[in-house]
């Protein structure tokens, strides 16, 4: 095992067995590299590393912290790599949407407060009679996030939101190409919404299983009749 990540590993396993909680503060750097027998360039590495991914805080002039380790922080490293997808993995990111998205709908119908749910509502409103494509696909991504926040889990929230991104420039396309998409897409978050306001999960569930699969079936067509279907950016 290279140097950088067996520190990397000491240093997680000092996390994970609950000698480092969240919010702590890592002994001095000396002290640190000693107790561990490491260098002191291998753990400089190491917390470098740690600290991309949100684990550590280094903090100029007084330490270095653990950080909160909250599903969402820890999350957004997964986010900066989706940013790299594909145009061929668009599809797949819709395979999963199409299974989480269902359950975080049936979750919000019972967990979201009245608050919430007015919010949701309020988002649905926002968008006003005669929307632009982007317009529309701005308002479905805050529309599905506030669903997702909705659930009340916070994993399902923070990996939902790292994988809305890569098919909006599909949903985009479609919205230029597809006739009728715009009215369905509106049809669709409207049968969501009244479902969650009724809080009838298992058919907030259905409703969100059609609206992902939509767009995911039209995506299907187009990659079948075409190399590639999505426009340059």
């Amino acid at each position: 095992m290279p140097v950088t990540d067996g520190a990397i590993e000491k240093i997680k396993d000092m996390i994970v067995t609950g000698e480092l909680g969240p919010g702590a503060k890592l002994p001095r750097e000396a002290d640190l590299a000693e107790r561990l027998g490491l260098s002191r360039n291998s753990l400089r590495e190491a917390v470098k590393a740690l600290s991309l991914i949100r684990v550590l805080d280094v903090r100029q002039g007084d330490g270095t912290y653990v950080t909160s380790l909250e599903p969402s922080l820890l999350l957004e490293a997964m986010g900066f790599a989706v940013d790299f997808h594909r145009d061929d993995t668009v599809l797949e990111f819709l395979e999963v949407r199409r299974i989480l998205e269902p359950a975080a709908a049936a979750m919000a119908a019972t967990a979201m407060s009245d608050e919430d749910r007015a919010a949701l509502r309020a988002t649905l409103e926002d968008l006003g009679d005669s929307p632009t494509v982007e317009a529309l696909v701005a308002n479905d991504l805050r529309f599905h996030g506030l669903i997702a926040a909705g659930s009340g889990n916070t994993v399902l929230c923070s990996v939902i939101e790292g994988i809305s991104g890569p098919t909006a420039r599909a949903r985009i396309w479609r919205g230029l190409t597809q006739e009728g998409a715009v009215r369905r897409t509106r049809e669709q978050h409207e049968a969501i919404c009244e479902a969650i306001e009724a809080r009838r999960p298992e058919v907030a569930r259905a409703w969100a299983t059609v609206h992902v699969a939509d767009v995911e079936q039209w995506l299907r067509t187009a990659l079948g009749s075409t190399e590639s279907p999505l426009p340059a950016t």
